[in-house]
């Protein structure tokens, strides 16, 4: 399979962008995009665990019904749940109902909301290379690497669940503490145009 797709739109992309119009809106305009704030980075963290096992074009179609569900994703909300909120969700078949990752959100929620502001920020942040090169084609790009290996030993060392060393790397890929686009794709390093079109 080539690692660059071209879309009827004529752009060349990373081929997993695939034809899907929602998953080329995804890789155009958020995936290796610098992701800032507590709130944010929760939520991505929070989704990158509900895809453990699973294709990111679910979660991606999910992603609105979550946002509601879990109130936006704000920490001090999502840390009240009780028994009866997870009982709920385990009853909507808009989001991935398991009941494991519900859990783990709403307890990563707590430890979130008890740092101070800017803090889960700080932290997450700390585990990007200060150097990444970016990769020729896809058989380049890691699954792990130590920097996602360390953030993974350090979420968990706090309390975080759903935090795996694979996870972790692809929230550094989708929040743009790397940049893994390949080479040839219009968003790769290098070659980003001012304008797309």
């Amino acid at each position: 399979m080539s690692d660059l797709v071209t879309g009827a739109d004529g752009v060349l992309r990373c081929a997993w962008a695939g034809g899907d119009a929602e998953y080329q809106r995804y890789h155009d305009e958020e995936w290796g995009t610098t992701l800032h704030g507590d709130r944010r980075l929760f939520e991505k963290l929070s989704l990158e665990g509900f895809q453990a096992g699973l294709a990111w074009i679910t979660i991606l179609r999910k992603r609105p019904r979550f946002r509601e569900v879990f109130h936006g994703f704000e920490p001090s909300t999502v840390a009240a749940f009780g028994p009866d909120d997870v009982d709920r969700l385990l009853q909507d078949a808009g989001i991935i109902r398991h009941r494991g990752k519900i859990e783990a959100v709403i307890g990563n929620a707590g430890i979130v909301a008890g740092m101070g502001e800017g803090e889960f920020d700080a932290l997450m942040w700390s585990f990007a290379p200060a150097e990444h090169a970016p990769p020729g084609t896809f058989a380049e790009v890691p699954a792990v690497t130590p920097e996602s290996t360390a953030m993974s030993k350090e979420l968990r060392r706090r309390g975080f669940r759903f935090v795996g060393p694979t996870t972790m790397y692809a929230l550094m890929q989708s929040s743009g503490m790397v940049d893994d686009h390949v080479a040839g794709c219009w968003r790769a390093v290098g070659q980003r145009p001012a304008t797309r079109r």
